[in-house]
C-alpha cells in the first residue's frame, strides 16, 4: 500500500522528542500530537508479522558482504523477557551465525547466515518521520542497518539510511544514495553518541523526510540535515517516490573493510569478530519501527 501526504511542519527534534516526552524509556512510545501512525510494529506477537514483512532469502550478494540471507529462526526471531534485553513487549532479534560451507539455492558458499526483512509490496510511504528503537553489538565489520529503499533499479529511486553502523561502538552514520550520487561518493554524515553510551544501548534512529530536505536524528537531536537544493548539485533529487523499510544484519565487505582495513580470514571481518558470531552473540535487537505522517 503506498501513502503520501504533504511536508511535515513540524521539525524532526520537536517531533521526537514529543514521541519520546512522558513515555518510558522501555517498550512502546505514543504518536506525536498532530500526526497519524501509518505503519507500527512492537514485536510483541509469538512469530514475524508476514503480513507487515517479506524475509529475504540471498539470490545475489552485493557490497562482497560475507553472509547469505536466509529464512530461519536461526537469524530471524521474536523474542522476550530477559532476551528482549529492556524491550518492554518484547524484540526482533537479527542474529548472525556461522555455518562453514552454507550454500544458497544458487550454490554460492558463505561461512556466514544472518536475517534481512522489508516492506516492499506490503507498505510503502511518501514523507513522514520513519523511526525504531534498537541495540546494537559492538564488533568490527557487523553491518547493521535500518533504511529505506525506493521499489525500482538502484539508485536511480534512492535510498535513504536512517543507520548503519560497521561495529564501531562510538558512532553511526546516515547515508543518501541517488542518480549521481551513490556507493563511495553518496552522502554521508556520522554521529558520535556522547560520553557514556554507545551503539551497545537503546537508542531512536529516525529521519524526517519532506519534499525539501532530510534529517536524520538519534534519540530526538538532530544530527544530519540534506536539503533538496543541496542534494541537486550533484544529481536528481530521488525522493519523491515511494519507498519501503528494510531491516537487515550485514557481515563484512567493502564498507567495514574500508573502516577496519582487514583483509583476513573474511573481508571486513577480523577473527575478534568471527569469535563473536560463532558464540552467537552478534545480534541486533530493534524495539519497534513506527511511520508517521503530519
Amino acid at each position: 500500500m503506498t501513502r503520501s501526504c504533504v511536508a511535515l511542519a513540524v521539525p524532526l527534534a520537536a517531533v521526537l522528542a514529543a514521541t519520546l516526552a512522558g513515555a518510558p524509556r522501555r517498550g512502546s512510545v505514543p504518536v506525536p500530537r498532530d500526526s497519524r501512525t501509518i505503519f507500527f510494529d512492537d514485536f510483541s506477537s509469538p512469530a514475524l508479522d508476514r503480513s507487515k514483512w517479506n524475509v529475504i532469502v540471498t539470490g545475489t550478494t552485493v557490497n562482497d558482504e560475507q553472509q547469505a540471507y536466509v529464512d530461519s529462526p536461526d537469524v530471524i526471531q521474536l523474542v522476550a523477557e530477559g532476551d528482549a534485553q529492556g524491550a518492554e513487549h518484547g524484540a526482533l532479534a537479527v542474529r548472525s551465525r556461522y555455518r562453514a560451507g552454507f550454500r544458497t539455492p544458487q550454490g554460492k558458499a558463505f561461512d556466514f547466515i544472518s536475517g534481512r526483512i522489508d516492506t516492499r509490496s506490503k507498505f510503502d510511504f511518501t514523507y513522514g518521520v520513519a523511526a525504531a528503537r534498537v541495540k546494537l553489538t559492538a564488533g568490527a565489520g557487523l553491518w547493521p542497518a535500518f533504511w529505506a529503499l525506493g521499489n525500482g533499479r538502484w539508485p536511480d529511486t534512492g535510498e535513504m539510511d536512517i543507520l548503519e553502523n560497521v561495529g564501531d561502538p562510538a558512532w553511526t552514520n546516515f547515508a543518501l544514495h541517488g542518480p549521481g550520487y551513490s556507493g563511495a561518493s553518496a552522502f554521508v554524515g556520522r554521529k558520535y553518541l556522547p560520553a557514556g553510551t554507545d551503539i551497545t544501548a537503546w537508542h531512536v534512529y529516525a529521519m524526517e523526510w519532506t519534499a525539501n530536505a532530510l534529517v536524520f536524528s538519534v534519540d530526538g537531536a538532530e544530527a544530519y540535515r540534506v536539503s533538496r537544493s543541496t542534494v541537486e548539485t550533484r544529481g536528481r533529487w530521488a525522493y519523491d517516490n515511494p519507498k519501503h523499510l528494510i531491516v537487515n544484519q550485514a557481515i563484512g565487505g567493502v564498507y567495514p573493510r574500508a573502516i577496519n582495513a582487514t583483509a583476513s580470514p573474511y573481508l571486513g571481518v577480523p577473527p575478534s569478530t568471527v569469535d563473536l558470531i560463532k558464540e552467537g552473540n552478534a545480534v541486533m535487537l530493534v524495539d519497534w519501527v513506527r511511520v508517521t505522517q503530519q
